[in-house]
């Protein structure tokens, strides 16, 4: 799965800013566990990638709390599988943290209305659980 990594529409992270390493995993698996390397480490430098426009670039650092990006995937027996989890999963953080900032809430009080009804109902079910006392 080599090539270009596509975070969204408008940001690509070029293969050569990827850095891929393997080892052994461990757990189940057979003989095959101790002599394929299919645990996956991708590593991206968020400080140093020419992928990102300043403005992105800012935001992510300040959101990561980090310039470096490690993933580590391990869950699937081959590498090819654990290659591409680890890739969906650094494309989701990284859409994670350049995501423009949510829309600030307006506070906003309940209509008179609204009010009117929520006491209405607290009084008919007062009305309800009074009737079922016994006099």
């Amino acid at each position: 799965m080599p090539g270009p990594l596509v975070v969204n529409d408008s940001i690509v992270i070029p293969d050569i800013e990827l850095v891929w390493r393997f080892s052994r995993s461990s757990g189940p698996g057979g003989q095959g566990v101790n002599t394929t390397d299919s645990r996956v480490e991708l590593t991206f430098d968020v400080a140093g990638s020419t992928a990102l426009p300043p403005a992105l670039k800012a935001r992510a650092l300040e959101r990561l709390g980090s310039a470096t990006i490690t993933i580590a995937a391990s869950e699937y027996r081959s590498q090819l599988r654990n290659r591409e989890a680890a890739a969906h999963r650094l494309a989701q953080r990284l859409r994670e943290a350049v995501a423009p900032p949510p829309k600030r809430r307006r506070p906003t009080k309940p209509s008179r209305g609204a009010v009117e009804r929520r006491i209405a109902a607290k009084k008919h079910r007062s009305d309800v659980k009074r009737l079922r006392r016994d006099p």
